[in-house]
């Protein structure tokens, strides 16, 4: 049985309202759970405990003699103390800029630097000795708070241990008067191509947005979110942390993107925010485990699978019935193949949004018809940042679904969507040029997008700038290449690539265990870099790559292919935080192989 337990944005008034009204509401309910590495347990945090909390914590950084709309930078991954960190900073009239603990120093050093921080609360002094040797990038960082063992002392700089700090300097210090028109947070975009701008968000843009999105999708009292999105990106910040804020659900913090598959188990989350990389990683995996079993496995998930999506189809008030056969198998089918993929996912989940990029639609029909209820959005940081989404009854998994409550959308030159609404952001910090040219003149915010809308939903077509024009005049969508060719589990990660070029290529990351199976198969030594050079290797992956793309135009075949078992991570640059392939920068560091194989055409 679920309850409704919801806070208005009137209600709240601005972000660090939002907790207030929620402690006062709901203060021995359960607000957070963590994992402490020490006792080895999860510790429980109810709202009245976070409250108090956030009054030490607003002491201590009140005694920075900071002024309402100076910058406080967080690096740090998803914790309670990053919620505390951000709610007393807010509470204090401060400008929150987040970061993602994992960046690589320069980039840090350069969001830093443009920001302007005063403060900057990181998870330990292995951090900051990275950013140390780039200091001079960012001269008005005075005060730097450890929340593990504390930095190293440098000139005109304060540093601190996060329980010292606490404790020496924690007073009393009454909450600033904060409008919600005020500037709440400087976010950071991805920088999938050149510098990352800073995009200004308001308390109104944020509490608009979470409020619009629990009007499309309710939450619960008592839903349990697994939070393992970091909450440098809105997606999470918004939709993980502010969402359930409204609707007094608990959030659980994972403890690592690599322990996310025993966390789901020991969870059991009733809802996730995620991203399409976790499906299509999840996908591939069944893929890969199913290539080990006999025929009769593979049968047997691929009639799941199809008797799924009928039965999904019909409950959504689409397609047909399924038949007394279908209705007598569908159960034994999901005792053998589907209970034991669902249980991987912790059994709970009643709720899955997908959003930060396109979910491939043959993966969505896979779990959606297996019920696992995957609701896929779209968005941006412009816009605080969920624009639309599918409903719970109405979910189409090939569109974005409508527009949110209060979100207004059109088409623009090109049939680029265009935004309007509460949620779209004041603009770009110190950067007024890029401002008006991510406006319109009637100032409605140009998504890049190209998009059809078809009975209310929305359907990204593809992006203005990720069309690919041969020298032949041929125009290829590359996204639906890269999302085709991906799902071959034994391709990990694909750029296609082609500008002005005679044909496509493509740049490849193998999955290493099915490299491995392959290599076998075709007598080569899987160790040996060389292998991958080989004729009769390249010549089996085209094979497999153009068998992805039967259904596409012969101009939009891959005639070339470079192949490496190094995956494109965020450690080196090549991906942002939120499983986006930069691939800008990924054509950069490898442009030498991209002009080997068009040498001589």
């Amino acid at each position: 049985m679920f309850t409704t337990d919801f806070i208005s944005s009137s209600e709240a008034g601005n972000l660090t309202g939002l907790l207030r009204c929620r402690a006062a509401r709901s203060p021995d309910a359960i607000a957070y759970r963590q994992y402490d590495n020490n006792s080895e347990l999860w510790q429980t945090f109810t709202w009245r405990q976070v409250e108090e909390e956030i009054v030490r914590w607003r002491g201590a950084i009140a005694n920075a003699e900071l002024k309402p709309g100076d910058r406080v930078a967080i690096m740090h991954r998803n914790s309670v103390e990053w919620i505390l960190f951000e709610q007393a900073a807010l509470s204090l009239g401060l400008v929150v800029v987040p970061i993602y603990y994992k960046d690589n120093p320069g980039n840090v050093a350069f969001i830093l630097g443009n920001c302007g921080a005063s403060l900057l609360l990181v998870g330990g002094s292995a951090q900051w000795r990275e950013l140390a040797p780039l200091r001079d990038q960012f001269p008005e960082l005075k005060t730097v708070i450890a929340l593990k063992d504390a930095p190293e002392n440098s000139p005109a700089l304060n540093t601190h241990h996060i329980a010292d700090w606490l404790s020496a300097y924690s007073t009393t210090a009454e909450p600033h008067n904060v409008a919600q028109d005020d500037l709440a947070s400087i976010v950071y975009t991805s920088g999938t191509t050149g510098r990352p701008k800073g995009v200004m968000l308001s308390h109104r843009n944020i509490l608009f947005n979470a409020e619009a999105i629990a009007g499309a999708v309710p939450a619960y009292k008592e839903d349990v979110f697994l939070s393992f999105l970091p909450l440098s990106h809105m997606l999470e910040r918004t939709a993980g942390y502010y969402y359930p804020m409204l609707s007094g659900s608990e959030v659980v913090f994972a403890r690592s993107v690599q322990t996310l598959v025993e966390d789901l188990k020991t969870v059991q989350p009733t809802v996730l925010i995620s991203v399409p990389r976790m499906f299509e990683r999840a996908y591939s995996r069944i893929e890969e485990t199913l290539s080990k079993k006999g025929a009769l496995a593979q049968h047997l998930f691929r009639l799941a699978k199809d008797i799924g999506w009928q039965r999904f189809e019909w409950l959504q008030g689409r397609g047909q019935p399924l038949s007394w056969g279908q209705r007598l198998l569908w159960p034994v089918l999901h005792a053998l193949v589907v209970k034991k993929i669902l249980a991987r996912l912790g059994g709970r989940l009643r709720l899955t949004i997908s959003g930060g990029g396109r979910l491939d639609e043959q993966i969505a029909r896979c779990f959606l018809g297996f019920g696992l209820p995957i609701l896929q959005g779209y968005g941006l940081t412009e816009a605080s940042p969920v624009v639309s989404g599918n409903l719970e009854h109405d979910n189409v998994p090939d569109s974005v679904g409508p527009p949110l409550p209060g979100v207004k959308v059109r088409l623009g030159n090109n049939n680029e969507l265009l935004v309007g609404g509460p949620g779209v952001m004041l603009g770009y910090w110190q950067r007024p040029d890029a401002t008006a040219d991510t406006f319109d003149v009637e100032g409605w915010l140009r998504t890049g997008d190209i998009a059809e809308i078809i009975d209310d939903k929305i359907f990204i077509r593809g992006r203005l700038k990720d069309i690919l024009v041969t020298s032949t005049g041929e125009k290829v969508p590359r996204l639906d290449l890269e999302v085709t060719i991906g799902r071959d589990h034994l391709f990990e990660q694909v750029v296609v690539v082609g500008e002005g070029k005679p044909f496509l290529a493509a740049l490849i990351v193998l999955q290493a265990e099915a490299w491995q199976g392959l290599a076998s198969q075709l007598g080569m030594d899987p160790d040996h870099p060389a292998s991958l050079q080989a004729a009769e290797v390249k010549s089996a992956i085209l094979q497999r790559i153009n068998a992805q793309l039967h259904e596409f135009p012969a101009y939009a075949r891959v005639r070339a292919v470079y192949l490496t078992l190094e995956p494109w991570t965020i450690e080196n640059g090549l991906m942002t935080s939120t499983q986006k392939l930069r691939r800008t920068q990924i054509m950069e560091r490898l442009q030498e192989a991209i002009e080997a194989l068009y040498a001589g055409h």
